[in-house]
Parts: C-alpha cells; structure tokens; sequence
C-alpha cells in the first residue's frame, strides 16, 4: 500500500495512509514527551521533597495542554475540518451542553485548584462531614483517602462551592483540644493538674515548644457542671481522633486511680462526680 493512497473516508475528505501514520506518530511522540516530563519531575521531587505537590500539579497541566494540542494537530493532519462537524452537529452539541454543565464546572474547578495550589496532594482536608487526606487531584474529579481507609471520589466543584478546611496548609502543627465536665465543688486546681498532665504525656503532643504550650481552660459554666477543655498542638493531624482517643483514656484512668465516679452528660461529655476540695491549711 503507498502512502497516498485513501485509507478511509470521514464525510468527502480522503484520508491518507500518509496522514493517518502521522497523526499516530504524532500521538507516540506526546506519549513519550509525557513519560519523560513525569521522569524528571519525579527526580526533582525526590531531590526536594517540598516540592512534590506542586510539581504533580504542573505535570498534570502540562500533560491536559499537550493532549489539546495532540487533539488539533491530529484533526489538521487528517484534514478533517472542525468548523463543518461543529457547524451540522450544533443542535447535538447544545444538548450536550447542557447536559454535562455540572461536568464542565468541576473540570474549570480542578484547573483553579491546580493552577492556584491551595489543594495538594497530601493535605489533609475537612469538607463537611469527610476528613482524609488528598491523594490525587484529576481534571474533573479528586480522591481522597479516609480514616477509615476508604478512597472518596470526590467532585471538584465542592472544593470551591464549598468551606474547605485545610489542616495541612501554611502551618507543620495544627490546635486540638479534649473537653471534660466536672460537678460543682471539685478541686478545679486538680482537675486543671490532670488534664495538663495527661495531654504532655502523649508522645505525639508537643511539649518542647514554649509558643506552643499545652493549655487547661474553664471554657463555660454548665446547669450542673463546670465545663473544661485541654488545648495541646500536634502534627499527627491525620490521626489525631486516636490521639484525643488515648488522651481521654489516659484522662479517665487518671480519675479513677483516685476513685472518682465518672458518668456520661447528656451531651455526651464525660461528667466527673465531686472531687474532694484539697484541705485547708490550718494556720
């Protein structure tokens, strides 16, 4: 077969054995340039580490603007004319259209979340009830994994229709606290001495740093109770429900070494029984 002669025909136009080789040449030559392209990123990221999630997100424009303009050379290699198809087809393509607005919408968000950067890869996100950690960010869809070891797929317009909380950006430590109610009467210095020692106790708790100290606070005064909360800084972002977990553990053994009676408020807080007031120094 020469290269001249007709392969298949797309409406009146003619295509080529020629123009068809070219046109798969062409794809081969963008297949390649990507793998080479991710090649080096990986190499840069692994050299800097900071780095990663924004090279991730350059790679990944770069590969959605090279296809395009695979796309478009492939069409002018095979002569086909845009304009005519778009042209007897725009019924079709109006229905199209408004049938896959919302698809439209989350491609146009995933280029504004990797353009701009304030999502990447690995951060760890709260959106509404969903807590994970980001692990890929596609054109039209992103992934995240959760606590409990599933993968969401989650649509890229809700990361900008909506309030995104995001623990893992500008800050290596994020705030956390532990709530606790006690009945009125109790020794508030002993609670406070409790709290404050279970908290810097917990390996993942930071304790060295003095702008981030661990804090006891009388946050609010119940019907029935005194309303306290331990405020301490982690990195452990991702898991840090299993860190407030054992910290509450270390709470309620704390109390109970001491005998002290524990119970359940109806909010669901930990309520302690009366703690004895520490004796009075008699002069």
């Amino acid at each position: 077969m020469a290269m001249n002669d007709v392969l298949f025909h797309i409406g009146e136009q003619a295509v080529s054995v020629r123009h068809a080789l070219s046109a798969v040449v062409l794809v081969v030559l963008a297949i390649v340039l990507m793998r080479v392209l991710k090649t080096g990123m990986e190499r840069r990221a692994t050299k800097n580490p900071e780095q990663r999630s924004r090279l991730y997100s350059a790679r990944l424009l770069v590969n959605y603007a090279l296809w395009v303009l695979v796309a478009m050379g492939c069409l002018a290699l095979l002569r086909i004319d845009v304009t005519v198809l778009l042209a007897s087809s725009a019924a079709l393509l109006v229905v199209i259209s408004l049938s896959v607005q919302q698809t439209f919408t989350d491609v146009f968000s995933g280029v504004v979340l990797l353009v701009e950067g304030t999502i990447r890869v690995g951060d760890v996100l709260e959106l509404g009830t969903l807590v994970g950690r980001v692990k890929d960010i596609r054109l039209r869809t992103s992934t995240i994994y959760t606590h409990e070891g599933m993968s969401v797929v989650v649509p890229n317009r809700r990361f900008i229709n909506e309030n995104v909380v995001n623990w893992s950006h500008h800050a290596s430590l994020t705030r956390f606290s532990v709530a606790l109610s006690v009945a009125y009467g109790s020794d508030e210095q002993r609670v406070r001495s409790v709290l404050a020692d279970c908290a810097t106790k917990h390996p993942l708790v930071i304790t060295a740093d003095q702008e981030h100290p661990v804090v006891v606070r009388l946050v609010g005064f119940g019907a029935n109770t005194l309303d306290f909360e331990v405020l301490f800084w982690s990195r452990n972002v991702f898991r840090i429900e299993q860190t407030k977990s054992e910290i509450r553990s270390a709470i309620l053994e704390a109390f109970r070494t001491t005998g002290t009676s524990l119970s359940p408020t109806a909010s669901g807080t930990l309520q302690v029984a009366m703690l004895p007031m520490r004796p009075e120094t008699v002069g």
